[in-house]
């Protein structure tokens, strides 16, 4: 890897700092060293999201989450054997060190063996869009435009980028409109199939729909986002949590318009003033294993919070992964004006 030092952080620099860097590589992986370049740690992905659900600062140093024993290779081996042990390890990176333990290289398993990426993606599309009428009149909602092309279209350009090709759409309202214009996926490179709801199912329920149940884990994304988020990391992070389900989750805020009043009995024992409150919300994408499916019912309306409640009262390993890239509900026209500035905006940087 030529440009391997693109993901190397001093032990001085932030989680924020290790987070951009890791985003703008999309490597998913940063590797902790000192001054001398000596190996102190790595970071992934998956440690950065674990330290921002354990309540850790963007500016606390890196080491505070980093993995302190990481596994290395000397230099000199042949490259079945450090593939050998990456397999073994289940490592999808692997820092290469001298005899002085300071870092030369960094492989990974990607450029060791070609990636086959195939896991399914769902996407849920038969909503009605009605609180942007006029708007869905004669469109579907996922067919609006923002930019040159359908909402959907970019949502199948976010999962291509990281290999995933194979697409089920599940549609209703307006479904020529998606069929006649996607067909089998062939003009985007991709193959897409499609189940039909009939009424109204649930994010959940649409998938008893499926006539074949998926062997690997699956995505399920909401048909109306518009996110940057890595694909890929999500699907790691989901195989590293051993997780029958993952929901991915956005931080949310609002604050109090007043002073509020803390008390106990009649006694006042504080005033905050307008203070602002903060909880993570559903973002509407999700990676699922084929397990789950015992859990659906069919023929019945059920929606995804529902189901990962059935799972957690089954004493089933559920996650979340806290999406901290660009994301945007379409849900209301205002969103939709907005998500054509955004890509305005973009256009202009490029």
């Amino acid at each position: 890897m030529n440009n391997w030092k693109k993901i190397i952080v001093t032990e001085h620099q932030t989680l924020f700092e290790t987070m951009k860097i890791i985003d703008q590589t999309s490597l998913q992986f940063a590797v902790v060293v000192d001054n001398n370049y000596r190996l102190l740690g790595t970071v992934t992905d998956g440690d950065i999201r674990r330290g921002i659900l354990r309540g850790e600062g963007l500016e606390v140093p890196i080491t505070a989450i980093m993995n302190s024993r990481p596994i290395s290779a000397k230099i000199g081996w042949q490259s079945s054997e450090y593939k050998r042990l990456m397999n073994s390890k289940k490592l999808k990176q692997l820092p290469i060190i001298d005899e002085s333990n300071r870092v030369i290289d960094i492989l990974f398993i990607d450029k060791l063996e070609s990636p086959i990426n195939k896991n399914l993606v769902i996407l849920m599309l038969g909503g009605l869009g009605t609180r942007l009428r006029p708007l869905t009149n004669d469109v579907p909602k996922p067919m609006l435009k923002v930019g040159n092309k359908p909402i959907v279209e970019t949502i199948v350009d976010g999962f291509k980028q990281f290999g995933y090709t194979n697409f089920i759409f599940s549609v209703n309202y307006k479904k020529e409109v998606i069929q006649s214009y996607f067909q089998a996926g062939e003009e985007f490179g991709v193959t897409i199939e499609y189940v039909e709801e009939e009424k109204r199912m649930g994010t959940a329920g649409a998938l008893s729909l499926l006539k074949n149940r998926p062997t690997e884990p699956f995505f399920v994304m909401n048909g109306d986002l518009l996110t940057q988020v890595n694909f890929k990391q999500l699907m790691q992070f989901h195989k590293e949590q051993q997780a029958i389900a993952t929901m991915c989750v956005r931080e949310y805020e609002f604050q109090v318009p007043y002073g509020v009043i803390e008390t106990v009995g009649t006694d006042l024992l504080s005033i905050k003033e307008k203070p602002v409150h903060r909880s993570f919300v559903n973002a509407g994408i999700y990676v699922l294993s084929p397990e789950v499916f015992d859990y659906i019912p069919t023929d019945t309306f059920y929606d995804m919070p529902t189901l990962f409640e059935k799972l957690v009262e089954h004493g089933k390993k559920t996650s979340v992964f806290p999406i901290h890239e660009y994301w945007l509900d379409i849900g209301r026209v205002d969103d939709f004006e907005r998500a054509n500035e955004k890509v305005k905006e973009m256009s202009h940087e490029s």
